[in-house]
């Protein structure tokens, strides 16, 4: 599975404080880390503390530092699609954008310019009616998502279907669904799209948060996941995916298992 660092979010309170200050010692450190322990991208958002009139620069200054501490390729992940264009345009390597709901206008506006700069799409599952409850109307918004991908002649395989999981202390009928738009997405085309969850989400406003997520992630591998928007630096979570991968006959098992998963991400 490849992981993608979530971390370096203006929603912590030290990467705000860093885009506001344009201090890019915790940015350097957090990238750092990431890589460190396994992270395949790194995903990068300003947060909402920054005006919208002002997200397009901070963008650009976040991509910018984050590159120099570390040579991952980044996940841009913004509502703001002109900031995300203005960070494309100075990734050093392709990157991932996060993300389009199946919205029409959102849809022309995301893969024309994902296929322009060769990045990758996250596609949520929802649409201007919001995150549906059930398995089949999160499938039917994958769908829309693979044919407008195509009409665009946009890779289906660079296309991540994100089903949209929510706190299961708040939406835990919603868990199994997820489970289910998981397995289902891979029917959907030939190449199939691939999959990926925003991982924290499942534990938001819980206790022992690291243990549902885990637990929530190995469950999600097992039904088709590829990838988690998660705690990159949580050892536990590194290892409890590393030790999937070898009971799902993925990697080969050897002793160092973990390690290996590690450095083959890092």
């Amino acid at each position: 599975m490849i992981i993608i660092g979530e971390r370096i979010n203006g929603m912590f309170k030290d990467i705000a404080q860093a885009v506001k200050n344009k201090d890019p010692k915790a940015v350097h450190e957090w990238a750092q880390k990431q890589q460190a322990n396994g992270a395949a991208y790194l995903d990068i958002n300003v947060g909402p503390a920054v005006p919208m009139a002002e997200r397009v620069e901070a963008m650009k200054w976040l991509v910018e530092v984050t590159q120099e501490a570390s040579d991952l390729p980044l996940c841009l992940d913004s509502t703001n699609y002109d900031a995300i264009e203005a960070g494309l345009k100075i990734c050093k390597r392709p990157a991932m954008i996060n993300s389009v709901p199946a919205e029409q206008p959102k849809m022309d506006r995301v893969f024309p310019m994902a296929k322009e700069y060769g990045a990758e799409v996250i596609g949520l599952a929802m649409n201007e009616e919001g995150i549906p409850k059930d398995a089949e109307s999160r499938v039917a918004l994958a769908m829309e998502l693979v044919a407008n991908a195509d009409a665009y002649e946009f890779p289906i395989d660079s296309l991540y279907i994100d089903p949209l999981v929510l706190p299961c202390n708040v939406g835990q009928d919603h868990g199994p669904e997820v489970l289910k738009t998981l397995q289902q997405v891979k029917l959907l085309s030939d190449p199939a799209p691939k999959t990926v969850v925003g991982l924290s989400n499942i534990s938001q406003g819980t206790k022992d948060r690291e243990l549902i997520n885990r637990t929530f992630a190995v469950m999600a591998m097992a039904c088709g996941l590829d990838a988690a928007i998660a705690d990159a630096c949580d050892d536990e979570f590194i290892s409890a995916v590393a030790t999937a991968r070898i009971l799902l006959n993925m990697d080969i098992y050897c002793d160092s298992y973990v390690d290996v998963f590690r450095q083959q991400n890092a």
